[in-house]
């Protein structure tokens, strides 16, 4: 039993899984580490595999589904967005499944091929954060994954989503209490030299009460009762996205209108509001390092993008970008030939 064996010493353990990496995390007093890697190393050298333990899960991860996205409001949203904005990268399909019937199909067979393929030591990346010692690490590392085999690592050969060439609009009906304006943007993925940039405009649209689409199109014009900015940070081909819960007697076009003329209004971005967007971010970056787990996440990202060491100049990177780099980024990128707008109404 995973969860008891890290009880009896002090500790706690979760997991979750995006599009792009699932993560293990263990959290538990340092002198009593050594539990820790005994048992994901179990875990990856010799999973149990019943007939029991999976239709458990299905059965947990069914009532998922159905809690979260069949029976709950604007449940569909992420499954439109993701079949909205892809159509041969397997990023159309949400990690929790398209549809019920992926999950009741799935086999013996099918999970443990995809356990086989996946989880081993050539494939992971482990970070530890506390009261711990290089030293202490190499040697558990030594003890406790060293023996685990490695088969040759999965090599990833995936479909590049093809370059917009038109305005996409599709439109739903649901029982709903407002109606939804969600807009996509094809922009590069997490690794891109210029991934900073389009994360730096979300912050400019939305960061804060200060943020542009906020003050204009929530406060003044009325248009949402609140609207957003964020970019997914996917590996590979990503989205940056604008979204927003539409005032009740203001339709989704004149709400997307409205949007569009803010997006326009990016050709002009001041010095004042660079240096918001930075020293919010700074402030932000400081405090997130508090925390030892959220240290560990942070290497662990980075290290996923190529370079751990990069966390400690992400702070820079962002000092170092200008209000021109940010006006040509969002010129390229909010074009209505590079948009795919989903409206979401309510019946």
């Amino acid at each position: 039993n995973f969860d008891e064996a890290l009880q009896l010493v002090g500790g706690s353990n979760n997991a979750y899984t995006t599009n792009d990496l699932t993560c293990y995390y263990c959290t538990l007093p340092a002198v009593n580490i050594e539990t820790a890697f005994w048992l994901e190393s179990d875990r990856m050298l010799s999973l149990a595999f019943t007939p029991k333990s999976l239709e458990v899960q299905r059965s947990v991860v069914i009532e998922e589904f159905k809690e979260h996205y069949l029976n709950a409001p604007y449940g569909d949203l992420y499954h439109l967005i993701h079949a909205l904005n892809y159509k041969v990268h397997p990023y159309r399909w949400p990690t929790i499944g398209k549809n019920l019937q992926q999950i009741e199909q799935a086999t013996m067979e099918d999970v443990r091929a995809f356990f086989a393929a996946h989880y081993y030591p050539a494939n992971a990346i482990l970070v530890l954060s506390g009261g711990i010692s290089t030293e202490q690490v190499r040697t558990l590392c030594d003890k406790w994954f060293a023996p685990i085999p490695s088969p040759a690592k999965f090599l990833r050969n995936l479909p590049q989503e093809p370059t917009r060439k038109e305005y996409v609009r599709e439109e739903v009906e649901r029982e709903v209490p407002t109606s939804l304006l969600y807009m996509s943007f094809q922009m590069p993925g997490r690794r891109h030299k210029d991934y900073v940039l389009y994360d730096m405009l979300t912050d400019v649209l939305s960061l804060g009460r200060g943020g542009r689409l906020n003050a204009e199109l929530v406060r003044k014009q009325g248009l949402f009762s609140s609207v957003d900015a964020s970019v997914d940070g996917t590996i590979e081909t990503g989205l940056i996205s604008i979204s927003g819960m539409v005032m009740d007697g203001v339709s989704i076009e004149e709400a997307e209108e409205g949007v569009w003329k803010e997006l326009a209004r990016l050709s002009e971005i001041s010095e004042k509001e660079l240096l918001r967007i930075q020293n919010l971010y700074e402030t932000d970056a400081l405090y997130q390092e508090i925390r030892t787990s959220r240290r560990a996440e942070l290497l662990a990202e980075y290290e996923l993008y190529g370079d751990a060491s990069a966390v400690n100049r992400r702070v820079e990177e962002r000092a170092n970008v200008t209000t021109e780099m940010l006006e040509t980024c969002a010129k390229t990128t909010f074009t209505h030939e590079n948009c795919h707008s989903l409206h979401y109404r309510a019946k």
